[in-house]
């Protein structure tokens, strides 16, 4: 199974309200990991130094400071599509998470269309 099936295997078994994930990735042929890097970089894989697993992965669902589920997708597909041979490994994942937006000054339609935006 490649990366990028992994991964989409890892995210539907997630509940609905899931916010954010962490991943660890590894690569099984270390000297490609250059490239593998650049692959990578579209989705801000934080590199490990002298560790078993070679980067992390951040991805949220709706909001938040980390790469989205389409993009890490992406991103494993490019590597899978170059013939590399990896592993993930869930590591922690939240939920029920809200975003907050900062609302005062703002008119009524501008916070209803928020409400309608986060409420599907």
């Amino acid at each position: 199974m490649g990366l990028a099936d992994s991964f989409q295997r890892i995210v539907d078994s997630l509940p609905e309200d899931w916010t954010d994930l962490e991943l660890d990735m590894r690569i099984a042929d270390e000297s490609r990991y250059v490239e593998a890097a650049l692959y990578l970089a579209t989705c801000n894989a934080r590199p490990y130094s002298h560790h078993d697993w070679h980067w992390r992965l951040l991805v949220a669902h709706t909001f938040g400071h980390a790469a989205s589920a389409q993009t890490v997708h992406g991103a494993l597909a490019l590597l899978d599509d170059a013939g590399f041979d990896g592993e993930l490994a869930l590591r922690e994942t939240r939920s029920g998470r809200v975003e907050v937006r900062q609302m005062w000054g703002r008119p009524q339609s501008a916070r209803e269309e928020f409400r309608r935006l986060r409420s599907q």
